[in-house]
């Protein structure tokens, strides 16, 4: 194996990550900013008012990305998989 296909496969690896992790943080981003204007708004400074909504948050965008998020982790295992006869040699 070259260093090459290693580096390429780290690459790879990273890039998925960051494709599954996104739609998680971009949604506790947007519910972060959200509550803290409401938060300047009302004078309310509650930490705990913070932490639920990111949890429903972080829930409903793990229900409505799971199958895309699964396929995706699927089609890039069955890659790496079908890739280990090439990189043996």
């Amino acid at each position: 194996m070259s260093p090459d296909a290693v580096a390429e496969i780290v690459a790879d690896a990273f890039k998925i990550g960051l494709m599954l992790s996104l739609p998680i943080m971009i949604a506790t981003l947007v519910v972060g900013i959200i509550v803290s204007i409401v938060q300047s708004i009302t004078s309310i400074q509650e930490q705990t008012m913070v932490f639920v909504p990111k949890i429903l948050a972080v829930f409903i965008a793990l229900l409505v990305c799971f199958s895309w998020m699964m396929n995706t982790v699927i089609n890039y295992t069955q890659q790496l998989l079908g890739s280990i006869p090439d990189l043996i040699r």
